[in-house]
């Protein structure tokens, strides 16, 4: 196990160190330059090589990538151009936003998706099944983007239970903060309820066909037992993998919800960076996000290990 660990943790450095080659090298080849677009109706030729040569543009890329790497290592991660402050605090303030919206997600998500899978596994080719299959196959046919538009219709104009924005005051109280979290929530849920839940069906239903469940039940194993105990445990292994993986996404992808609904998470924070071409902004969130998506698949590894101990990793 602790060989596991040391071998897992070494490859997501170096998945890491790769993914921020490809960080750096895509924000290099956006289109513009970044002095220009800082000085804006001001910007003349000696102007912009003169901002250049303060922000550093002016040295080659191979050089500035080495520096901002070394930075980071260093607890650095520069200093926004938009907002003129630190790029860490503002993440940090950020991030936090992200993982409450994603382990309320998540909390909820999980339970539901995995409770909807089982029932229309063992009721495949019933109606429950049927119904459950019709409900994932639309909401997954559904962009983000247009469910969270439909929810704010829904809620916000027409019914008016819930406010349409998600942006939180520092002085808010909690019920106005928990109702501003509602829309965003469903949001992402349906998307994830319906993956999870259909990845459940499908692995349920292969494990259900394996020849050790037919030994248990010859050995006169009651129903409920050969299903909860040798069944789920194996049935729950890819299942995992969504979840780890929506994890990720719900940090890093889940940009369009928190702009339709102005939540100031690291999605909002993402598309402000690009918008306003701030490069060392845009690097820090993509590599954080990156970062986000090695931990969590290497949760769901020592995961494995929990649920089926005969998993051993060497």
């Amino acid at each position: 196990m602790i060989f596991f660990l040391f071998r897992r943790l070494m490859l997501g450095f170096v998945i890491l160190f790769l993914v921020s080659l490809v960080i750096f090298g895509v924000t290099e080849l956006l289109p513009g330059d970044t002095a220009t677009f800082m000085l804006g109706q001001r910007a003349t030729p000696d102007l912009v090589t003169a901002l250049r040569k303060q922000m550093g543009l002016d040295r080659p890329a191979s050089v500035r990538y080495i520096e901002w790497i070394t930075n980071i290592l260093q607890g650095d991660w520069g200093e926004s151009l938009l907002l003129k402050t630190a790029i860490w605090p503002l993440l940090q303030q950020r991030f936090e936003n992200t993982l409450v919206l994603t382990f309320l997600t998540i909390l909820l998500g999980t339970p539901l998706g995995i409770g909807l899978g089982l029932l229309a596994g063992l009721n495949q080719g019933r109606w429950l099944d049927q119904t459950i299959i019709v409900f994932t196959t639309f909401i997954i046919s559904i962009p983000s983007f247009i469910i969270a538009i439909f929810m704010v219709i829904l809620f916000s104009a027409y019914l008016q239970w819930l406010p349409a924005s998600s942006m939180i005051a520092s002085d808010a109280s909690l019920g106005d903060r928990v109702s501003r979290l509602i829309l965003p929530i469903l949001t992402l849920l349906s998307g994830m309820l319906a993956h999870l839940t259909r990845h459940t069906r499908s692995s349920l239903l292969t494990v259900l066909q394996a020849d050790y469940l037919r030994t248990a039940r010859g050995k006169g194993l009651a129903e409920g037992l050969v299903i909860f105990h040798h069944a789920l445990p194996n049935a729950l292994l890819p299942t995992i993998t969504v979840v780890a993986l929506n994890i990720g996404w719900l940090i890093g992808g889940a940009v369009l919800v928190e702009t339709v609904f102005a939540y100031p998470g690291l999605g909002q924070l993402m598309v402000q960076a690009l918008s306003s071409r701030d490069i060392p902004l845009l690097q820090a969130i993509s590599l954080l996000t990156a970062a986000s998506f090695t931990l969590a698949n290497l949760a769901a590894d020592l995961l494995y290990i929990v649920l089926n101990p005969r998993i051993r990793y060497s």
